[in-house]
């Protein structure tokens, strides 16, 4: 297999794993919020969300997390002595380790809602869902930018870029109620 055909695999299940992600805390989200409907509408709800947020983990968010990590590490295999001799390289890693740590605390989540237990509102899960954001930015601007300290910019750019965002949400809320 070619170095390219391994990054294009990488870069594919990479996207396929953000999606999941994304799309898994939004699925929490209406979850959450049907919580609040009367009961007969509260439990068909909860059902189908619990069989979707099934698939959506099982079917598609954590077999490409697997991938993302079996290409991505095979591509260092294939190049160790400069990916690992990389300090971009390092700090990628480092936000990757973040992102596996993310996952897992989603899946705890989901595990909770799955046996009744809703621990978060549904504007703390959006929140949530703006970490998966930023990590998938940091590692972006990281890999494209590399040795250059341009990425520092864009990182801290984007996370007061995302606690405007959170200010403006807990206004909004305000305002609502």
């Amino acid at each position: 297999m070619t170095f390219d055909v391994l990054k294009s695999l990488h870069i594919i299940f990479v996207v396929s794993w953000f999606a999941g992600l994304f799309y898994m805390v939004r699925l929490f989200i209406y979850h959450t919020e049907a919580q609040l409907k009367e009961e007969r509408e509260k439990q068909i709800l909860s059902n189908q969300f619990q069989i979707m947020e099934k698939k959506l983990w099982w079917v598609i968010t954590t077999p490409a997390m697997i991938l993302t990590v079996v290409f991505g590490t095979w591509m260092i295999i294939e190049d160790s002595d400069y990916y690992l001799s990389q300090g971009w390289m390092h700090i990628k890693l480092a936000f990757v380790f973040l992102l596996l740590i993310y996952h897992f605390l989603t899946q705890k989540v989901m595990f909770q809602m799955m046996s009744g237990s809703f621990k978060f509102t549904s504007t703390q899960l959006r929140l949530w869902n703006e970490l998966a954001t930023f990590f998938l930015v940091s590692i972006v601007f990281v890999v494209v930018m590399k040795s250059s300290l341009n990425w520092i910019y864009g990182i801290i750019g984007f996370f007061s870029f995302g606690i405007l965002l959170m200010f403006a949400v807990k206004i909004i809320n305000r305002l609502r109620s």
